[in-house]
């Protein structure tokens, strides 16, 4: 498979990198899990790349401009590695960031989004929450999400202050409490649940057991493996002998291994493990 890499100078050049795939994802912290262990699961023998911001986290609350920037640092670190494509594990560096990381690094390097599930959660014809940080409820994005996608459906949009927070250094009770909060919030008659930011996906069984009924959780993660797969023409070999562990990069520093919390959580062990799984 032959890239061409972004150049010092703003130019490309070009790789060959035979047959093997590495796909790198980003996020200012953990919640790039999730999509990693996707992409691990249709490809495991994709080497992986883990780019974080653990010095400038979170994201959320920080100006538009110093959103951006941090991402695109957080992106340069990750494309010094040169992977085939860049997944946006995060959804608000995809909603501030995105077209200034596809100007830089596009089209030498495919950089995928990602974006909150609404339209699959709408498609099953049910009721419809949206758990999302509060940054993103209500905003001008999801609104226009919501009007594109799930018209005519009834939708209800969850704030869920610091449930991001929580996930990222595992604070059980806190994600306890916070888990709760929402689901006081969540209507009953909902039948699907929209996980609006990555980390979420990190404690879906607590979700479920919190709403305590049965109701269908739709994240990204799925999607944007996929997408990142077909974006560099490469197919899911879910039986391909695995690869190593991730490289991981911490706030442009490569590491040894994952931080401490990302190991509370399964998706990391999936990550690390060398044994197929069938």
């Amino acid at each position: 498979m032959r890239r061409s890499l972004p150049h010092g100078t703003g130019r490309a050049r070009s790789v060959d990198y035979g047959d093997r795939v590495k796909i790198a994802l980003m996020d200012s912290g953990i919640g790039l899990l999730p999509a990693a262990a996707a992409v691990r699961g249709l490809r495991p023998d994709a080497e992986l790349v883990l780019s974080s911001d653990p010095d400038g986290l979170p994201w959320g609350p920080r100006p538009v401009e110093d959103i951006a920037r941090r991402a695109l640092a957080t992106a340069r670190a990750a494309v010094a590695h040169r992977p085939d494509a860049l997944i946006i594990a995060c959804n608000t560096a995809s909603v501030h960031a995105l077209p200034v990381l596809r100007a830089e690094l596009e089209p030498a390097i495919p950089v995928i989004g990602t974006v909150p599930a609404i339209k699959p959660a709408a498609a099953g014809g049910g009721s419809v929450a949206i758990w999302a940080t509060p940054a993103t409820t209500g905003s001008p994005y999801q609104r226009g999400l919501i009007r594109e996608f799930a018209a005519g459906t009834a939708v209800t949009e969850v704030p869920c202050p610091g449930l991001a927070d929580v996930i990222q250094w595992a604070d059980g009770p806190g994600i306890t409490q916070a888990v709760a909060a929402a689901a006081a919030l969540t209507p009953a008659d909902v039948t699907d649940i929209v996980l609006g930011c990555t980390h979420y996906e990190l404690v879906a069984d607590r979700i479920r057991a919190a709403v305590g009924r049965p109701v269908t959780l739709h994240g990204s993660a799925a999607a944007v493996a996929a997408q990142a797969l077909r974006r560099i023409g490469a197919t899911p070999e879910p039986g391909a002998a695995p690869a190593g562990k991730p490289t991981v990069v911490l706030s442009g520093t490569a590491v040894d291994t994952l931080p401490p919390e990302a190991l509370e959580y399964a998706e990391a062990h999936r990550l690390l493990t060398t044994v197929p799984t069938r």
